[in-house]
């Protein structure tokens, strides 16, 4: 039997009221955890270390957090060389973890010499958890040597001090539960009175007055993150409770938004003054030195600033004030006040959302829904990476029908110019006769006025007839001179009779084709004067259109007989219809200051249905004009955006 009270311990009642006493947090609970082995089991060393056992077989890395020695203490954290035979340490360590149990192996001399010392024990203990795989922790001890019955006893008593892990994680989980359901209680409390104010400055201010009146707090700031990302954007304070306007050229909102930007830096909460470790590990260890500054001018102030977190993403910070002593304004109140925010942070940014421009509640979205796609880091400019990669893809491969475009008129095929048939005076239409009207071939389409050709004839028909009388009257006589005289008379008189007879039977214009009447104004120019040949009116056949075109001279190449377009009128720019060349005309002329070549097709009217096509031929009309674009096959997209640059510079620099 062995005497356990000659073991230098502390007493039990001590090591249970430390064990079972509330830590702030699982690394407070294991550094406690840690030194009171190394009392109990009266070892020369106890190290802390984390092992990742999901590498599996025993091959993951374990690393030292924190050292306890009976004379040194705690030290945090611990480096390599200060643990004490580290290579044995270390492969006790990876076996325990990898196991999950308690091994304890036997140190050997490291001269390898024999000795009566004996060199001692190596036990290492895995800390119980509920989670598995990820990181395990791991505590080991190098103990110096003792009979085995004691080793045993040492052992017993691990395991027995190891089981208080599952009181503390009870205990962790039921201030959990507590902390969240007052946590909730608060946040519904907050929604509750958010939801009923104007717009997000109004929540915002709504938000932290509540917040300041239901836990009675000096101040309540709250600041929203500006700028792309958590890790380039900086905090503008909002909200400060009971106050309506917030100057920021005072010094005072300069040092909340500092202490803001100290709090969004580390993403974590920080409070000044920092708590003992044993309280909060993580408190403890944060940057307080804008709280600091901020709390200068009151000695009793406690600052703590919360992160505002919607999913992984940080979108503001709270910061809060109170006087007093440490109680005031604790961990434990700052853990509460986390949760709670937590909770409220969604609905402040969907509030903000709201208030926002489309344009800006667009990009918000495509940044959010980038990030879940490129990850939350420079996510504009992964999203601008991915889509100038897709189009270089696109430009460089994908091929598309080139289309060269030529403006176009639509022309009767058969038209006929009505002129003026001598110099005279117009003297009447024809029935019905005007501008936009029908006629068919042999209609009247308007008189000239032959008042003076028919004088000229009576006359030329009076000369005539005297003529012919000398004729005869010389013919009897036997004077030949005479007849011969009187007959070229007779016979120029003919002519003349001849020639005026023509011009009255040239005086009534006819229609030579069945067409409609698409220029000239006769109604205006009844009474008017014309000259020889002078256009008067235009006929035309308006159904059978043909298709003029002019093509630019550096594309004319890519142009040949019976290729196929589309064309688009202006009248009626949304419809395509299609058509055909039918002939290139081989002499360019300048147009508009541009050497352009004229193309002749004609209106496909079997590729549109019946329909269709009927409704295209009643609205189509001499005279319209549009935008022709011609088929000239495939090319990638590069080569037709870069085809007039090539050939400009090839031109340049003759290539």
């Amino acid at each position: 039997m062995i005497d356990l009270t000659k073991l230098k311990a502390p007493g039990w009642q001590r090591v249970v009221g430390e064990l079972t006493t509330p830590a702030g947090d699982d690394r407070a609970f294991l550094t406690k955890l840690t030194v009171i082995l190394g009392q109990v089991t009266a070892a020369r060393q106890t190290v802390l270390f984390s092992f990742d056992a999901s590498a599996g077989d025993g091959a993951g890395e374990a690393r030292a957090l924190l050292g306890w020695t009976s004379e040194g203490g705690v030290e945090s954290p611990l480096s390599e060389e200060r643990v004490e035979r580290r290579r044995e340490v270390a492969s006790a360590v990876r076996s325990a973890g990898a196991s999950g149990q308690t091994r304890v192996y036997g140190l050997e001399d490291d001269d390898g010499l024999y000795t009566d010392e004996k060199p001692g024990y190596v036990v290492a203990a895995c800390v119980p958890r509920k989670e598995q795989g990820g990181a395990v922790q791991v505590i080991a001890m190098v103990l110096d040597h003792r009979s085995r019955q004691a080793l045993q006893t040492t052992l017993a008593l691990v395991e027995v001090l190891l089981g208080y892990t599952h009181s503390h994680a009870l205990t962790q989980a039921l201030r959990r539960a507590t902390a969240s359901s007052a946590a909730l209680d608060l946040a519904t409390r907050l929604i509750a009175s958010i939801n009923q104010a104007p717009g997000f400055k109004g929540a915002c201010m709504q938000l932290v007055n509540d917040l300041a009146r239901q836990l009675g707090l000096d101040r309540v700031a709250l600041g929203w993150v500006r700028g792309v990302g958590r890790s380039s954007g900086v905090v503008r304070v909002v909200a400060i409770s009971d106050t309506e306007q917030i100057d920021r050229r005072m010094e005072m909102v300069r040092k909340i938004e500092r202490a803001m930007d100290e709090c969004l830096d580390q993403e974590q909460a920080v409070l000044h003054p920092a708590p003992p470790e044993d309280e909060d590990m993580a408190l403890s260890q944060a940057i307080t030195h804008e709280h600091r500054a901020l709390a200068a001018g009151d000695a009793q102030l406690r600052v703590a600033s919360v992160p505002l977190r919607d999913g992984d993403e940080i979108v503001g910070v709270l910061t809060v004030e109170r006087s007093g002593d440490e109680s005031a304004l604790d961990a434990r109140l700052v853990e509460w006040l986390q949760a709670a925010m937590d909770l409220v942070t969604p609905v402040l940014r969907v509030r903000r959302s709201d208030d926002r421009m489309l344009a800006v509640r667009a990009w918000g979205s495509l940044m959010r829904g980038g990030a879940w796609l490129v990850g939350p880091k420079h996510t504009a400019w992964k999203l601008a990476g991915l889509a100038l990669l897709a189009v270089v893809l696109v430009v460089t491969f994908v091929r598309v029908p080139y289309r060269v475009e030529a403006p176009f008129e639509l022309q009767a095929r058969v038209q006929r110019v009505l002129s003026a048939p001598f110099a005279g005076v117009i003297d009447s239409l024809g029935e019905g006769i005007e501008k936009g009207a029908q006629v068919r071939a042999g209609d009247v389409v308007l008189r000239m006025r032959t008042t003076e050709l028919e004088l000229a004839l009576q006359q030329a028909i009076t000369q005539r007839l005297q003529a012919q009388t000398r004729a005869d009257d010389a013919m009897e006589s036997g004077d030949a001179f005479e007849q011969q005289q009187a007959l070229q008379e007779v016979a120029a008189a003919q002519a003349q009779i001849d020639l005026l007879t023509h011009r009255l039977e040239r005086a009534v214009i006819r229609s030579p084709i069945d067409g409609v009447i698409v220029d000239g104004d006769l109604e205006r120019r009844i009474g008017s004067t014309v000259t020889l040949g002078e256009p008067l009116a235009v006929v035309a056949r308006i159904d059978d259109l043909e298709v003029v075109g002019r093509v630019d001279d550096r594309d004319i190449s890519y142009i040949e007989d019976h290729m196929r377009g589309l064309l688009a009128r202006k009248s009626r720019p949304s419809e395509r219809i299609p058509m055909v060349i039918e002939r290139i005309v081989p002499l360019a002329k300048p147009v508009d200051g541009a050497n352009v070549f004229e193309i002749r097709g004609a209106i496909d009217f079997e590729a549109l249905d019946r329909e269709e096509a009927e409704a295209l031929r009643r609205g189509l009309r001499p005279g319209m004009e549009g935008l022709a674009k011609l088929d000239t096959g495939e090319r990638t997209i590069a080569w037709i955006l870069s085809r007039r640059v090539r050939d400009t510079l090839r031109m340049w620099l003759w290539w």
